[in-house]
């Protein structure tokens, strides 16, 4: 709940997140829905019943989680467009080859 409330404050303030800023916990629920259905009840008719709501709880949950993240995802901004994201990408892909083949220079390189 509160990060929905955290959403519609970002949005009426109309200030963009940051990445750091955003709260994906989704993985207590997952666990907390995985348990409930794992559990091996005594009474199986009673017991399956009460873990069908509690799972269900749980799933609606979840995805009130994850349309809470997908809202601030779609509040970060985009500083490049996807020329400049691929043009990046090659970049760093450069640096890296460069660095490994500096690396592998200086492990060969006997003292």
């Amino acid at each position: 709940m509160d990060q929905l409330s955290g959403d519609k404050k970002e949005q009426k303030n109309g200030t963009p997140l940051s990445v750091d800023e955003i709260e994906i916990e989704i993985l207590p629920t997952i666990y907390a829905i995985i348990r409930s259905v794992e559990k091996d009840p005594i009474d199986k008719q009673r017991e399956s019943q009460d873990c069908s709501l509690k799972s269900s709880k749980k799933v609606l949950e979840l995805q009130k989680r994850l349309e809470s993240v997908r809202n601030q995802i779609r509040q970060l901004p985009i500083d490049l467009n996807k020329e400049e994201q691929l043009q990046r990408l090659e970049t760093l892909r450069n640096q890296l080859l460069l660095k490994q083949k500096l690396l592998t220079k200086y492990k060969n390189i006997q003292f």
